[in-house]
């Protein structure tokens, strides 16, 4: 039977790179570092690829996401794939095999929700293998 871990989390730093526009996409690349509280707590490094269409919204993206820290009483990392077009969703799943320490084996899926006044919060649904 799986498990479930939920709390807060902040983004410490959003750094822009590189940006290169093309006809018809804008495409970027940003680090960013979080800051996780709750049933997870640690922090986490995200490099993620981006692309725009010709209105400047978003259209895409691609990440992936180094987390440590200690996952309901387990320390160790792993690592978060995130897929995502236009405004119609986001998958993220950790990766399976990136799991160190007491999180070696871990499984799961992750999602995010951002309310009205900005806070950012997630659940974790894993397994531990």
């Amino acid at each position: 039977m799986g498990a479930e871990a939920s709390g807060s989390f902040e983004l410490t730093a959003f750094e822009p790179g590189e940006a290169e526009e093309r006809e018809g996409a804008a495409f970027g690349r940003v680090s960013i570092a979080k800051t996780f509280t709750g049933g997870l707590s640690g922090r986490s490094e995200v490099r993620m690829l981006s692309v725009a269409g010709p209105s400047g919204g978003p259209a895409a993206y691609v990440a992936v996401e180094h987390v440590t820290g200690e996952l309901d009483g387990r320390k160790g990392s792993f690592v978060l794939q995130h897929a995502a077009w236009d405004t119609t969703g986001v998958t993220i799943r950790v990766v399976p095999g990136t799991g160190t320490g007491e999180l070696a084996g871990i499984t799961g899926s992750f999602s995010l929700s951002v309310d009205g006044s900005g806070a950012h919060t997630y659940v974790l649904a894993y397994e531990l293998g």
